[in-house]
C-alpha cells in the first residue's frame, strides 16, 4: 500500500481572522525532516519519501509524504503551539491521494496532547481527535471522526463514506463552539450535526435499572387491548 498523503495539513482556529496553528505544504525540500519526527516505537515502521507521485498538477507544489513500502505501518508527527479553541471554531484540513488501488489502510491524522513523546508514538498513544479516511476491503470505506473524552475514545455514530479512487481528495473537519460540526470532502458537506446527538460523549438521559422487577400482580395484557376491551364493555352496557 502506498498512500500519498498530507500534501497540505492545516490546523486553524477561526475568529474574525483565522489563526493558523499548523500548516505544512512541503515546499522546502528535505527541510520537512527537521519538523517531522518518525516514531521508533517499532523497528519495522515503513519509510516516508517526499514526492508528487506519478501524476500531479505541479511537480513541486503537489509534493507530499508518500509511504514507500507495501504492508507496513507508518507513524510520524510534527509539533505546533498549544492552543485553546474555546468560543472559536476549530478546522482540521488535509489532502490524501491513494495512488495505487488500496486494499487496506488508513489515511487519517490525529491531534495529540502536547506531552506526546514523538519517538514513542504508536497506535495506542492517547489523542484528542482522530479524523480521516479508512479503507479495508469492500466492507470498510469510511471517514473516522473520533474524540477522546475523559480517557475514552468515542466514535461517530453516523457512517460517512470516504473516497476510494486514486485521485487527490481534501478532507475537512469543522468543530463549532455551539457543539455542532461539519465534515467536508473536496469542500462539499457530506455530514453535519451536533456532538451530543452523534457521539455518546455524555451519559444516557435514561438508563435501565438492573434492580427493577415486575410487581407480582403485573398485567401483561397490552395497553391497547385493555383500552379496546373497556370501550367494548362500555358500548355493551348502552
Amino acid at each position: 500500500m502506498q498512500v500519498l498523503g498530507v500534501v497540505a495539513v492545516i490546523l486553524a482556529v477561526y475568529c474574525v481572522h483565522a489563526k493558523i496553528y499548523f500548516r505544512e505544504e512541503f515546499l522546502d525540500g528535505d527541510e520537512w525532516r527537521s519538523r517531522w519526527v518518525n516514531s521508533k516505537h517499532k523497528t519495522d515502521y515503513g519509510e516516508w519519501k517526499l514526492t508528487a507521485g506519478n501524476f500531479y498538477g505541479d511537480a513541486e507544489k503537489d509534493k507530499g509524504l508518500q509511504t514507500s513500502q507495501d504492508a507496513r505501518f507508518y507513524a510520524t508527527s510534527a509539533r505546533f503551539e498549544p492552543f485553546s479553541n474555546e468560543d472559536k471554531p476549530l478546522v482540521i484540513q488535509f489532502t490524501v491521494k491513494h495512488e495505487q488501488k488500496i486494499d487496506c489502510g488508513g489515511g487519517y491524522v490525529k491531534v495529540f496532547p502536547s506531552d506526546l513523546e514523538q519517538t514513542e508514538m504508536h497506535g495506542d498513544s492517547s489523542y484528542y481527535i482522530m479524523f480521516g479516511p479508512d479503507i479495508c476491503g469492500y466492507s470498510t470505506k469510511k471517514v473516522h471522526v473520533i474524540f477522546n473524552y475523559k480517557g475514552k475514545n468515542h466514535l461517530i455514530k453516523k457512517e460517512i463514506k470516504c473516497k476510494d479512487d486514486e485521485l487527490t481528495h481534501m478532507y475537512t473537519l469543522i468543530l463549532n463552539p455551539d457543539q455542532t460540526y461539519e465534515v467536508k470532502i473536496d469542500n462539499e458537506k457530506v455530514e453535519s450535526g451536533s456532538l451530543e446527538e452523534d457521539w455518546d460523549l455524555l451519559p444516557a438521559k435514561k438508563i435501565k435499572d438492573p434492580e427493577a422487577k415486575k410487581p407480582e400482580d403485573w398485567d401483561d395484557i397490552p395497553v391497547l387491548w385493555l383500552l379496546s376491551f373497556r370501550i367494548l364493555d362500555f358500548l355493551s352496557r348502552q
